[in-house]
Order: structure tokens, then C-alpha cells, then sequence
């Protein structure tokens, strides 16, 4: 099949159902749920609208906002920048465009977390998948579903922390460096507000998979939902962050292409 003609086959394929879109995009707002580090550290802005304008005096027939937010509000790429391990690599606007179209494949372990919110996938799991549905695609994305973004319309449910910290599920210090350093897959999306566990901060190295991910040159991708709706394998994500000059990452819209 021709490039043409692979190319008018998708289209076709979108305009008559037999693709479908499914948005991975939490919505963006004051309401979007957004992490909390201890207070002595610098502290992430959460998603403001500043109206400018709303077909009144201050312009007549049109209606726009200055926006304040983040980097890391709501579901958003993580640049290999964004983590010392990374610091002379990729900013958010330096990423190749090619790397933003990938293969995807949905690991699911939505029951494990909902008995343990602490749960940790490990190498073994990954292997076990694998077994089952092939091996993790070269270039690709694996998408860790857990459940996690049915809780995402309260941020005291979705943060889940007390007072020894959060409780999300993640993967274990093991398989975040396996992850990086063995496996061909461009990068990790997850449905919690980072990559790393709840209780990552207290692993050895401390958010593992932000040190491992990012110092490989690979990527993250957070608060992704309806991964329910994707199969095993087969979809293809679109990731299309903000290209922010010298960014540590940016506010995105993801969607994945999937073959009904």
C-alpha cells in the first residue's frame, strides 16, 4: 500500500466510525486535581482563567482569557528536563514530532489497586503481560491503567494522602530502571497525578521513575483517562504538548487512535 494511500485509509477509517478517537485528556480547570509537595518546596500553579474580553466594551464581538497554569497541571508531558538525571536533554518544545505519534499498549491492573492503593507493578507483571500479548513495541507507549481517573472529580480521593504522605499505585524502583534502561518503549503514561508511586519519595532513588525515565531520554505522560476504553494492544496515542521553549513539560492533548 502506497503512503497515499495508507494515509486516504485513515481517513476514511475516521470519517466512517471504523477508527475511533478516544480522548485521554482529563479537562483542565481551578477544579483539575494538581500534586503537593512539602511545603518547603516551590509549589505548582493551579489551572486560572483571566478574562480579557467577552463581547462587552472591552471587545465587542469577540470573547478570550489570559490563562495561568503549571506545566505539570492536569494531563500533561513530562520532558527529560524536568529531572536532574535529564537536565542536558530534551525540553518540552525540543522533542521530535515523530516521537509524539506512537504505538500504545495498556497494561491493566485496575483490580491490584483497587484492593491496594500502594500497589507496585514489578518486571515480573510486565513479563507475564508480555507472555500473554507479545513484547512492549519499540517506540511505544505503555500505559499503566489502574482505575485511577474514576477519582479524579475529587482531588482529596485522587491525591489519597495522610499523614504519611500519598497512596497511588506505580511501579516498583526495579521496573522503573528496567523500564528505561532494558525495555524498547519510548515513555510511561499513567493515570495518577505523576508517573512515580504515592510513596515514591520514599524509594531508593527517590521518584524512580522520574529519574530513570527522564535521565534515558524517555517520557511521561499523567492523569490520563479512558483507558478502559483502549485494548492490550493495537491503538496509536497522539501526544500534543504545549512546545514551551526551554519547558520541563506542558499541558497536553492526548488521544489514541483505535481499530473498531
Amino acid at each position: 500500500m502506497s503512503q497515499s494511500s495508507t494515509l486516504a485509509a485513515l481517513a476514511t477509517g475516521l470519517a466512517n466510525g471504523s477508527i475511533e478517537v478516544v480522548d485521554l485528556t482529563s479537562p483542565l480547570s481551578a477544579a483539575t486535581p494538581v500534586i503537593a509537595l512539602p511545603p518547603e518546596f516551590g509549589q505548582t500553579a493551579r489551572f486560572e482563567l483571566q478574562e480579557i474580553s467577552r463581547y462587552d466594551d472591552r471587545g465587542p464581538v469577540w470573547y478570550w482569557n489570559n490563562f495561568r497554569s503549571g506545566e505539570h497541571t492536569g494531563t500533561h508531558l513530562d520532558a527529560p528536563i524536568h529531572w536532574i538525571t535529564g537536565k542536558d536533554l530534551h525540553d518540552v518544545a525540543s522533542i521530535p514530532a515523530g516521537r509524539l505519534i506512537a504505538q500504545a499498549v495498556v497494561l491493566d491492573f485496575s483490580a491490584e489497586a483497587g484492593k491496594d492503593a500502594d500497589f507496585l507493578v514489578e518486571v515480573d507483571h510486565i513479563r507475564a503481560w508480555e507472555a500473554e500479548h507479545g513484547p512492549l513495541p519499540a517506540g511505544g507507549w505503555l500505559l499503566l491503567r489502574t482505575g485511577w481517573d474514576a477519582r479524579s472529580g475529587s482531588e482529596q480521593a485522587f491525591l489519597n494522602a495522610d499523614e504519611n504522605g500519598p497512596h497511588t499505585p506505580g511501579l516498583s524502583p526495579e521496573c522503573a530502571r528496567w523500564l528505561a534502561r532494558e525495555s524498547p518503549v519510548i515513555g510511561l503514561g499513567v493515570e495518577t497525578v505523576g508517573t512515580d508511586a504515592g510513596r515514591a519519595h520514599s524509594f531508593d532513588p527517590a521518584f524512580p521513575c522520574h529519574s530513570y525515565l527522564l535521565g534515558s531520554g524517555k517520557y511521561g505522560l499523567t492523569q490520563l483517562r479512558n483507558l478502559a476504553a483502549l485494548p492490550p494492544t493495537g491503538s496509536v496515542v497522539i501526544a500534543g504538548p504545549l512546545p514551551i521553549v526551554t519547558g520541563s513539560g506542558a499541558p497536553a492533548r492526548v488521544l489514541a487512535l483505535v481499530e473498531r
